[in-house]
């Protein structure tokens, strides 16, 4: 293993390379063939930094696909539609850095960014968002960090969906690495209409009309009509004789509460786990 002062030594390297070429990056040409060459390199320094968040969005997604596999071999309702992942590009991070005024260090890089990875997932009903993060809480690896509930309280945009952030071990050749993943669980219709906000922000350079504004607040509503009818008829097909559990955000909450009871049992230690209203 890595003796740990060569270990910082090397994330010191990579932070003065960060901030150096950050600099460079706001004010070179793009013909300054330096400047590509050291963009070159960064690069290449990026893709070393991000290896745990590679891993870590695979270690997630297949935590949650034994979910669903588990529930078509055993003739389950399974809760989960479809899970996409994306992992943030060396550019993006790089712009994003420089926004922020984040330093080029690499631990504060991985404080104050926490959508380096991230992993979506996507339900056809609100119950079963909650039923997704009562799942993930299952796993002994997995830390839930934080917990930001957009469906109990919508964005003032109509946005709605659940954010958890999760920190999962990542072993490599040089030892542990706790990262972190942004999951966010939403219904097939929160996905439709976040889809047709995103591209609407990026059509006007994020300055919305506000015509368009209010449509979209208007459209969220109906969203969230749809989800709750559809819903019930799902319940209703279902039938209470199936055993059906509808969760809500207050059972995620419980849900919250006693993960964190038991995690101090196991540590003694009560993480910490923010939700929404701590937030």
């Amino acid at each position: 293993m890595t003796d740990p002062e060569t270990k910082h030594q090397n994330h010191t390297e990579v932070g003065v390379r960060f901030s150096d070429v950050i600099e460079r990056f706001a004010t070179a040409q793009q013909h300054d063939e330096p400047f590509q060459e050291q963009l070159r390199e960064l690069r290449a320094q990026i893709t070393k930094f991000m290896l745990p968040y590679r891993f870590a969005i695979d270690e997630v997604t297949t935590k949650l696909n034994i979910f669903k596999e588990e529930f078509a071999e055993l003739d389950l309702y399974n809760p989960i539609e479809h899970i996409s992942s994306r992992l943030k590009s060396p550019e993006s991070l790089i712009e994003k850095i420089q926004r922020r005024g984040i330093s080029g260090d690499p631990d504060e890089i991985r404080r104050e960014i926490t959508d380096i990875a991230g992993v979506r997932v996507v339900c056809s009903f609100i119950t079963d968002v909650y039923h997704v993060l009562e799942l993930l809480m299952q796993h002994d690896d997995i830390t839930v960090v934080q917990v930001k509930d957009y469906i109990a309280n919508p964005k003032s945009t109509g946005y709605r969906s659940l954010h958890v952030l999760l920190e999962i071990p990542v072993y490599l050749s040089d030892g542990n690495h706790m990262t972190t993943v942004e999951v966010q669980i939403r219904t097939i219709a929160m996905d439709f209409w976040a889809s047709l906000e995103h591209k609407i922000y990026y059509k006007y350079d994020r300055e919305v009309p506000e015509s368009l504004l209010a449509g979209l607040r208007d459209a969220a509503e109906s969203a969230g009509d749809l989800d709750n009818r559809m819903e019930w008829l799902h319940l209703a097909i279902r039938g209470a004789d199936r055993g059906t559990k509808i969760r809500r955000s207050s059972d995620a909450m419980q849900a919250l509460e006693r993960y964190r009871e038991e995690r101090a049992l196991r540590t003694g230690a009560i993480p910490a786990v923010k939700s929404e209203s701590e937030a």
